[in-house]
């Protein structure tokens, strides 16, 4: 996909360049590449252009407000509040808002009346991002759900080294290594599903030099965190590792460097999101119920995009012109974080309708691990149905790869290059002469670097200048920066 050069903030990662297709007329619908009198193309053309969403005119009881008049009415509909009315409950609701904030030290705040940037007006039927309400005696992590949406429970287990798990417990504060005296499957598959991954694949003992660890201590529903004690060290050392999925393996293995088509099981995680029909973004199968892809997929000020409905996702596809049958979106999440006009923390969860029955071709890549790390020079992998040129206004029917390179955040953000636009959320991959970029892969799609055995997801594709261009390598979101946050909305909706 083409990219275009920054201004004041880096332009997120389009499909197809954007300036290619006229702007709408009002009520217009949108066209992939199709003319009058023309057959709709084997592959999508343009990047869908999602419509304004349409504010119908609500009508009183005895007349019609004034046109872009809006009006709210009392619970009886007896009584009707318009102009300075309205302003006075805005204010109202502003002023219980913070009330509350004070009063139970809550995030709730204004964003539950007035969301999203100032030229970016949230419709009605758009869902808002979720702001848990806690009250001020909160204990994190103790088991007990004091927060309305449970988010005090959610961010209590992580994962290290050789899969080390880690759980953070109200007694010490800290993420400390469980100890495997006592452990079995019961335990680990109960810790996958509080995680949101159902089951756990594979447990054992590995060694630990930690003086302090966790031993469980009882046999209950509740979560890992209630099931745990301080200990001031673990018999023989020994601690848990757990895997709850088997992830990051592929079916075929032969690659070309440089960028070329990818072969049925190379990269079993990678998905064709598709709205209304047309492939708009990548995404990466993470688990059998969720897909990683990038917040900026699902503009804010468009509720069509943020509806469930429109949506589509295809796994196992090397070819768009051969699609399977998709898997059907049930909720779209979007990272409360994500900031619009940065593009920190360009990451957004979807969660399907059913599960997914993982094959040789559809399978999930790996989520790294807390501690893990790809220095500067790693060769890594990009793929995805992105434009294969600079200013190309197609997607490739294709599912092409290209080997980058891991770049340091410190030469990213040289003024060469981009300045200081990268975050400590971001990573840069590419190559700095220019020729091999993510132009060949798409917004959504995955980075991932090879471990030991297995592929890890490293990075979503979401910004860059150019393609290809010298200076100006891929720019992705940093998937372990965002960790909690995957693993607390999916604990969130687990299934």
């Amino acid at each position: 996909m083409a990219k275009h050069d920054p201004n004041e903030a880096p332009p997120p990662y389009y499909s197809v360049a954007v300036h290619t297709q006229p702007p709408l007329k009002p009520h217009e619908e949108v066209v992939y590449g199709v003319g009058p009198g023309l057959t709709p193309p084997t592959r999508p053309h343009y990047i869908p252009q999602y419509p304004p969403p349409v504010v119908v005119p609500q009508v009183t009881q005895s007349s019609i407000p004034p046109r872009g008049k809006r009006r709210r009415c009392c619970e009886n509909n007896s009584q009707c509040y318009g102009g300075s009315g309205g302003v006075l409950l805005v204010l109202a609701l502003l002023a219980l808002a913070i009330w509350l904030g004070v009063r139970y030290g809550t995030r709730v705040a204004t964003v539950a009346i007035l969301h999203g940037d100032d030229d970016d007006p949230i419709s009605e039927n758009q869902p808002l991002p979720e702001y848990d309400t806690c009250p001020n005696n909160t204990v994190q992590c103790d088991a007990i759900s004091d927060c309305q949406l449970g988010t005090d429970e959610t961010n209590c287990v992580r994962f290290g080294r050789d899969g080390s798990l880690q759980v953070k417990t109200s007694q010490d504060g800290r993420f400390l290594p469980v100890c495997y005296k006592g452990w079995d499957q019961s335990y680990a598959d109960q810790t996958c599903a509080q995680l949101g991954l159902r089951q756990s694949y594979f447990t054992k003992a590995i060694q630990s030099q930690a003086s302090v660890g966790l031993t469980v201590t009882s046999r209950s529903s509740l979560p890992i965190q209630g099931l745990v004690n301080v200990s001031s060290s673990c018999p023989d050392q020994e601690t848990v590792s757990l895997q709850c999925m088997d992830c990051g393996r592929q079916q075929s293995t032969s690659r070309i460097i440089g960028g070329s088509k990818a072969k049925e099981g190379q990269w079993p995680w990678q998905l064709s999101v598709h709205f209304r029909g047309s492939h708009v973004c990548g995404g990466v199968m993470i688990s059998p119920d969720f897909v990683l892809t990038a917040a900026h997929c699902f503009p804010r000020g468009n509720s069509l995009a943020l509806s469930a409905d429109n949506w589509k996702v295809y796994g196992g596809v090397v070819s768009l012109d051969r699609l399977p049958q998709p898997y059907l979106v049930k909720k779209i999440l979007l990272n409360e974080n994500y900031n619009s006009q940065t593009n920190d923390q360009d990451v957004a969860l979807l969660k399907l309708t059913s599960r997914v029955a993982f094959n040789d071709k559809v399978q999930p890549a790996c989520l790294p691990t807390t501690d893990q790390r790809f220095p500067q020079g790693t060769k890594c992998w990009t793929s995805g149905f992105g434009t294969t040129e600079a200013g190309s206004d197609t997607v490739s029917k294709d599912l092409m790869e290209v080997t980058v390179d891991i770049i340091s955040r410190e030469v990213c953000n040289s003024p060469s290059v981009y300045g200081g636009s990268v975050t400590r959320n971001m990573l840069c991959a590419g190559n700095l002469d220019g020729g091999r970029d993510s132009c060949q892969g798409d917004s959504g799609g995955p980075l991932v670097c090879q471990g030991e055995s297995r592929w890890y997801l490293v990075g979503i594709t979401s910004w860059g200048a150019g393609c290809g261009r010298r200076n100006k390598p891929g720019v992705y979101a940093k998937v372990s920066s965002v960790l909690p946050w995957i693993y607390s909305r999916m604990q969130r909706e687990r299934p």
